[in-house]
């Protein structure tokens, strides 16, 4: 029993940083004479440490991955029995974070209403609670963060900061067109995460086809095959049907203004 209590304590030692080895934890145990109760303390209290350096680092990627807190999207509140089709089980498999270890992209297509944001927002959440950064933007901000990291001379430190994330999304594609410069810029960002080491994944939505995106950005068709990369290794969600949004909405019709009065009539 020992031998696995010190590999906890060593284990919960190590996530906070403590350079504290199982041999050495058994040594002061024999040397200090602790009971079984002692050493139970001890792993229970370095373990309470450990979940809340947890908490406080989910706290913060979740803070800076710009997901929204209020009213976080997550699997648990996707109502996947709006989505059906021979191939609907591939999207039980998002919260296992698969792509994100394989190096797979993901997009999510369809028109709106359907929860394609949804998806993308819960995937990176999930990301975060794994202890792994994600940063959230629409393609409309992240075109003038490239704008506007070209006017204050920091499109060094703007790449770098989109390749970092493990999970990078980007929504609504095609709601703006990139000029040749952004274009170059962005990419310059999925190149480098194209080469990117560790758990890495880019997440598109869209209401436009794949096929269609190189329209929204200028440069030179040589180059716009950049694109490609993207979808080299990719699993692309098409989503077909209506807007399921406001499904329990009930509509009330009512007038504005002063209530007529009917003027009797004398006979």
């Amino acid at each position: 029993m020992n031998n696995s209590l010190f590999s906890g304590i060593q284990d919960s030692a190590k996530y906070l940083n403590l350079d504290l080895s199982a041999q050495e934890i058994a040594q002061f145990s024999m040397d200090h004479n602790l009971s079984d109760e002692q050493l139970q303390a001890l792993s229970s209290v370095l373990a309470y440490l450990q979940d809340k350096k947890k908490e406080s680092i989910i706290a913060t990627l979740l803070r800076l991955s710009r997901l929204p807190l209020k009213e976080p999207k997550t699997f648990e509140n996707f109502d996947f029995s709006q989505l059906s089709g021979k191939q609907s089980d591939a999207l039980k498999t998002l919260p296992t974070l698969s792509a994100l270890y394989a190096h797979r992209n993901l997009a999510f297509i369809g028109p709106q209403g359907v929860g394609k944001t949804h998806l993308a927002m819960a995937y990176g959440r999930e990301c975060c609670y794994k202890g792994m950064k994600a940063y959230f933007l629409k393609a409309t901000e992240l075109n003038q963060k490239l704008t506007d990291a070209r006017k204050y001379g920091r499109e060094s430190s703007t790449i770098n900061g989109l390749v970092k994330p493990s999970c990078l999304i980007i929504d609504e594609v095609g709601r703006c067109v990139f000029d040749k410069e952004n274009t170059r810029m962005f990419f310059d960002i999925i190149d480098r995460r194209y080469n990117k080491e560790g758990p890495n994944t880019m997440i598109f939505t869209s209401n436009k086809s794949p096929n269609t995106w190189g329209e929204f950005f200028n440069e030179d068709s040589s180059l716009l095959c950049a694109l490609d990369r993207i979808f080299d290794m990719a699993t692309v969600f098409m989503i077909k049907g209506n807007s399921y949004r406001g499904k329990q909405c009930e509509t009330i019709a009512l007038s504005a203004g002063e209530p007529l009065v009917m003027n009797k009539t004398t006979e």
